[in-house]
């Protein structure tokens, strides 16, 4: 058995609460050892992780990891988020009674670390001295030196985010043991996973994962879930899964900040990376604050809302990942960065690591190439075109490696928000950008954001899987309480961001081509937005809301046929009088839906029939 205050107090870990917390899980656990862990520990970590063939290099100063096979990805139904109050269940959150959940997870971690290191991993999800930092302290406990790793990339980590609190039991309890993956029964009815939320506790538990989500516990867990309890519980902020960037003008010195949610394969971390066009470079520059999260609250000096990333890095999808579609994202993952690659395929020979759409074809030799479940590629059947990495494969690399990293990322200020946009891919109806300066409709558009199902067999022709705010896998509590919470948060400041729907991914119906060059052009209906809440151009009143005209893009240098802009520019009335109607029934499951939303609602729809 460890010894625990050794451990603690040669780490100088003096918070006498979480001290508390790594006694009482070190005894249910039965850990064999306890290791503190900061930052400053990162190169050793990675030279035990090499030694026991945990990571493999990849290249100087990266790493490759391979998870088992059927632990590959978040796993939303086995997610729960849990309480004291049957009130906080909602349509997505999985809720379950904190009593039931509690001693059922206590139960399958009593003793699972027995032989095995317990590492206490004490960290903020916020730059230190945000506002908003006394619900960004948090410790990790986990039984794996990969998690630790990655911990240290995604959050900032080391004993004096929580030495010094000024509540010492304000920080976030986070257990995660890995149990013995093979034997989990992963997606049977017999299924012994489970990744819980305890939330008016403030205390995390998941079993039965080593990866992402299930497994980083700063991340979702609290970063989005937690935070959003939280932030709904004091009444004081918003944690959403919103990218985060910077739009600096060179020629008028001003810098905007645009954050916005976009529901899973709808281009999210693209436009969180995006460089300017050619065309527009010289004037303006593009910063990166986050790609994932945002925490938002309103400023009480200035009056205006504010938003801040609470990560530390990027945990990125490989795939697509090219000089092309994300080169910020490539360079953040060069040699030299620490970066760790998990389920591409790799060459142990050449140390190379590769994923579908890195190159428009895999590497010619196929000598030494194991695909993300180890297996050599070279061994394959011939005419046997299985993926080499796994459609989910990750990178993981801190903020400090993104080429246009904003210079304030790490401000305790965070950053005055100027706009929030949506974007779900859909191939019709939504046009390339439509502006809403009214709160509740803007509210009401992100409820019912969605993207178009990924088979038809989820929902029926043309209806979207709808992702309000794409925060659908991480609602917290109630959704009509969350539209509530939203409005008040949004509606305390002073100045309003303005709201806005993108949408980059409209094709043409005859042969499906798309209908905007997007990835760096889409810069240039984010401009045009900036402009109309400065009142530099007026738009075209729609009952959806207002659309640039042809004359207010910025369109120089963009390969775009009139026809096709015309399209794009333009609302599909019939098919958006039909998508009105799945919004009523998708609003009509949830409890408590404030007013105002069904007014906003009442507004669109009388104003499309009007149009009819």
């Amino acid at each position: 058995m460890a010894d625990p205050d050794k451990a603690m107090d040669d780490a100088g870990l003096t918070n006498p609460r979480v001290r508390d917390y790594v006694r009482h899980w070190a005894e249910v656990t039965g850990a064999d050892r306890i290791e503190v862990v900061s930052a400053a520990d990162d190169a050793r970590l990675i030279e035990e992780a090499l030694a026991a063939k945990e990571l493999e290099p990849a290249g100087i100063g990266r790493y490759y990891s391979r998870s088992y096979h059927k632990d590959t990805a978040r796993s939303e139904e086995r997610t729960i988020v849990a309480t004291n109050n049957p009130k906080d269940k909602g349509v997505y959150n999985n809720w379950r009674p904190a009593s039931e959940m509690r001693p059922l997870l206590e139960s399958k971690m009593r003793g699972a670390l027995v032989g095995k290191t317990m590492y206490v991993v004490p960290y903020l999800m916020a730059p230190p001295g945000n506002e908003l930092a006394p619900w960004a302290a948090g410790v990790e406990l986990t039984d794996t030196r990969t998690v630790v790793l990655h911990m240290i990339r995604m959050a900032r980590v080391g004993v004096e985010f929580v030495n010094d609190l000024d509540d010492p039991d304000s920080f976030v309890r986070a257990v995660h043991v890995t149990g013995e993956l093979e034997l989990l029964g992963h997606g049977t009815p017999d299924d012994q996973r489970y990744f819980v939320t305890v939330a008016d506790e403030r205390t995390i538990l998941h079993f039965g994962s080593s990866y992402g989500g299930n497994a980083l516990l700063g991340k979702i867990a609290h970063g989005l879930r937690q935070g959003a309890y939280d932030g709904w519980d004091s009444r004081r902020f918003l944690a959403e899964q919103y990218m985060l960037i910077g739009i600096h003008d060179k020629e008028t010195g001003e810098t905007y900040h645009i954050c916005g949610g976009f529901p899973s394969a709808s281009g999210k971390t693209n436009l969180a990376m995006m460089l300017p066009p050619d065309a527009l470079g010289d004037r303006y520059h593009v910063s990166f604050y986050g790609d994932d999260i945002a925490w938002l609250w309103v400023d009480e000096e200035s009056g205006r809302l504010y938003g801040m990333n609470p990560e530390y890095g990027v945990f990125g999808v490989a795939k697509d990942t090219n000089e092309t579609t994300n080169p910020t994202a490539l360079h953040s993952v060069d040699e030299g960065t620490g970066a760790i690659f998990t389920n591409v395929a790799y060459n142990p020979q050449t140390q190379e690591v590769w994923w579908e759409g890195r190159t428009p074809e895999p590497p010619a030799d196929v000598t030494g190439w194991l695909d993300w479940m180890g297996a050599p590629i070279a061994d394959r059947e011939p005419g046997d075109t299985s993926p080499w990495a796994h459609p989910n494969s990750r990178f993981t690399t801190t903020l400090d490696n993104v080429p246009n990293i904003a210079p304030d990322y790490n401000a305790a200020s965070g950053v005055p928000i100027d706009a929030i946009i949506f974007g779900g891919r859909t191939r019709d109806r939504e046009p390339l950008i439509r502006a809403i300066s009214d709160l509740a409709e803007g509210v009401y558009d992100g409820l019912t954001l969605g993207a178009e199902a990924t088979f038809a067999a989820e929902g029926v022709e043309g209806q979207l899987r709808y992702d309000p705010m794409s925060n659908r896998p991480f609602m917290a509590y109630g959704e009509g309480d969350y539209a509530r919470h939203y409005l008040d948060v949004v509606g305390a400041a002073k100045e309003l961001p303005i709201f806005a729907h993108v949408n980059w991914f409209q094709r043409d119906p005859e042969d499906g081509h798309f209908l905007w060059p997007g990835y760096r052009e889409n810069l240039r209906p984010l401009l045009w937005l900036i402009q109309l809440k400065k009142g530099e151009v007026t738009g075209r009143q729609t009952p959806v809301g207002i659309i640039p005209t042809k004359d207010e893009l910025l369109l120089d240098g963009v390969d775009i046929t009139p026809e096709d802009l015309e399209t794009i520019l333009s609302i599909d009335v019939d098919r958006w009088k039909q998508e009105i109607g799945f919004r009523e029934e998708h609003l009509a499951q949830f409890e408590r839906m404030p007013e105002e939303i069904w007014e906003a609602h009442r507004r669109v729809a009388a104003a499309l029939d009007a149009e009819a």
